[in-house]
């Protein structure tokens, strides 16, 4: 049996949980399931972890954003203590990557002070990762090639969007964007009235397709939007149960339009 590992005294260092991680990967002592991890079986908690970051900004709760932090930048120290282990990168490279990158992509700052605003510095930031691609290609690739393709869908439609926008790929005024809105929406009945499956779903997706565009003329995040609207549901569907709750009846003894009537009164309340 190995000997218990060594805590660390400063808890408020790096490399105290860059430690700790070595200890947990340890196959002599450390812990099974940290050990038996690899890349891929990591990553989905990377973005959990990210979510529940973004959650806690939302709720303004600053004691779960700092362990959310925490939680988000163990994931980091995961993948670089993984990577050290087959030689490829460890975290101070990491660090230096990012830093070195900021500074490259700040050059208004740490070289030259311009007065650009902030939507300038935003056409900047993207002329220089332009840039940035084409030399890590070495040649010319789809300006949509290095758009990650495990976002959320509609985060993925709006980057794609945005990129070729940048290019001049882009209706100059929302109403084009409505106009295009009302046509897939005709085409997404047509394909329900002809019943074809494969068909509905081009379509549906089609729709949403040009719903993420009409967010990004709007200047709209469609993903929290829509987190915004799912908790107004889980809010306002809340008060029809108690509602249904406090009548003594079952569910089944209500029509929809009973139930429509607790929905009504529960928007009332917000």
């Amino acid at each position: 049996m190995s000997s218990p590992k060594t805590p660390p005294t400063d808890l408020r260092a790096i490399d105290s949980l860059l430690q700790i991680m070595k200890n947990l990967r340890d196959p002599d002592g450390g812990c099974p399931w940290d050990v038996e991890q690899d890349f891929n079986s990591v990553a989905p908690y990377a973005i959990e972890e990210a979510y529940e970051v973004n959650d806690a900004i939302e709720r303004q709760n600053f004691d779960d954003l700092r362990e959310e932090l925490g939680d988000l930048l163990l994931q980091i120290v995961f993948h670089a203590t993984m990577a050290e282990e087959q030689g490829r990168f460890n975290f101070a490279d990491v660090v230096e990557a990012i830093n070195a990158k900021m500074v490259r992509r700040h050059p208004h700052v740490f070289e030259r002070s311009d007065g650009r605003d902030a939507v300038q510095q935003t056409k900047a930031w993207e002329d220089i990762k332009a840039k940035e691609r084409l030399q890590k290609n070495n040649q010319e690739k789809s300006l949509l090639s290095d758009i990650a393709v495990n976002l959320p869908a509609m985060t993925r439609a709006v980057k794609l969007q945005n990129r070729a926008a940048r290019v001049g790929f882009d209706w100059p005024d929302i109403r084009f964007v409505f106009d295009k809105y009302r046509e897939e929406m005709e085409e997404l009945e047509q394909a329900r009235h002809q019943k074809d499956p494969e068909q509905i779903k081009d379509e549906f997706g089609d729709l949403l397709f040009v719903m993420a565009n009409l967010a990004r003329h709007l200047e709209i995040d469609p993903e929290a939007a829509l987190r915004r609207t799912n908790e107004k549901f889980i809010k306002r569907f809340s008060y029809v149960e108690q509602a249904v709750k406090r009548s003594g009846k079952s569910w089944d003894t209500y029509t929809l339009d009973g139930l429509e009537a607790f929905w009504q009164d529960a928007k009332k309340q917000s």
